[in-house]
């Protein structure tokens, strides 16, 4: 097929075109139209020379001087933002930085400059336009785009916007954004909004109203790049910002009061979780003295117990050598412990050669060990 039928000036069309469509416009130098060049070339020196004629010297100037301007329309300049593409026959053979480059003449050789640098904003869910009263910009709403289900069959206005550019890190990655896709912008808004749409319907509303907004702009940023790369497309998925998340306007204040609703429910749990904190490790503190206090009696009174017992054990062994010798003793500890601490004197009234009146009482003694209001004295 001749490639004038193709839209004329190249093999894909006017200007720098990628084979499978427009692709990215090229910021390199148009080349130029050999037929018209040479055309005006001779009219030119028809016009200096005498007699208006090219004798056979003069077409090989005009040869030589084509020939120079067809090789000079090969040199081409790439911004610091770009990055240039070397096609040879429409492939790319090599890239280049930016800087004043070189490459074969038109047409075997061509330049693609597409921007890498430029993180390209899309917005879903709304749409920036001027404000002619105010002089700036104001948002307008797509709800076509934003009302997404939830995963418990809520529906939610989600507006977000997506930051993507070209992946400059390799040579594949430029040529697939060049060749894979044709139209760069509706890609990335298609793959933004069936990815939102996704990851919202595995979600609950609650968490997607309050504080998941990081976990769903992350989840849907990875699940573009997979789904990008897949396609091929040369495209880095920069980040995903939810610009803003709420019920359709027709229920807002509803879900705001059950919102409300919730915000006191937690409340009144925080609060008895708050209590209890404050209460069963205080029930618990007494619980363990109580169970220590009884552990310490158990203790005492077994110790007690068991002393007594080897007490009585040793005694019995002494009354078994000497039982008149120990049940004196006995008797004698027996009276010196129940009358050690009595505040009485008794005489035995019927030892010899007593009348069975004590010559000297001591008072001072008895005050010391008794009150003087418990004491009692006297003769029997």
């Amino acid at each position: 097929m001749p490639w004038s039928n193709q839209g004329g000036g190249g093999p894909w069309g006017s200007g720098p075109k990628g084979p499978w469509g427009s692709g990215p416009q090229s910021s390199g130098p148009t080349p130029p139209d050999l037929e018209d060049l040479l055309r005006r070339s001779q009219d030119k020196l028809r016009s200096v020379m005498p007699g208006g004629g090219l004798g056979g010297k003069g077409l090989v100037i005009v040869g030589l001087l084509a020939v120079v301007v067809w090789g000079l329309s090969g040199i081409f300049f790439v911004q610091p933002d770009e990055v240039g593409v070397i096609m040879r026959f429409g492939k790319a053979v090599r890239t280049v930085s930016s800087g004043a480059n070189y490459h074969l003449p038109y047409p075997i050789e061509t330049a693609l400059t597409p921007k890498v640098t430029t993180n390209n904003p899309i917005h879903i869910g709304m749409r920036l336009v001027e404000d002619l009263r105010r002089g700036g910009t104001t948002t307008r709403d797509v709800p076509e785009e934003s009302l997404m289900l939830t995963g418990d069959e809520n529906i939610v206005d989600v507006d977000f916007t997506v930051f993507w550019r070209v992946k400059a890190s390799s040579s594949e990655g430029v040529s697939d954004f060049l060749f894979n896709i044709q139209n760069p912008e509706g890609t990335v808004k298609a793959v933004a909004e069936s990815a939102m749409r996704e990851v919202i319907g595995r979600s609950e509303i609650t968490p997607i109203l309050t504080g998941a907004r990081q976990n769903i702009e992350t989840a849907v940023q990875d699940l573009m790049q997979k789904v990008l790369d897949q396609y091929g497309a040369g495209i880095l998925v920069a980040q995903v910002q939810m610009q803003k998340v709420d019920p359709p306007t027709q229920v807002i204040d509803s879900f705001r009061d059950v919102q409300a609703a919730r915000a006191d429910l937690e409340r009144a749990q925080n609060e008895a979780q708050t209590y209890a904190n404050r209460v069963v490790p205080e029930a618990r503190g007494r619980v363990a003295s109580i169970v220590q206090a009884a552990e310490a009696y158990k203790e005492q009174t077994v110790a007690e117990a068991r002393g007594q017992a080897a007490r009585f054990t040793k005694v019995l062994d002494e009354y078994k050598k000497a039982p008149e010798v120990t049940r004196q003793r006995i008797y004698l500890e027996t009276l010196e412990r129940v009358l050690g601490g009595a505040d009485k004197i008794i005489l035995d009234s019927g030892a010899q050669g007593g009348s069975g009146v004590v010559p000297y009482l001591p008072l001072s003694e008895l005050s010391r060990r008794g009150q003087p209001q418990s004491q009692t004295g006297g003769a029997r």
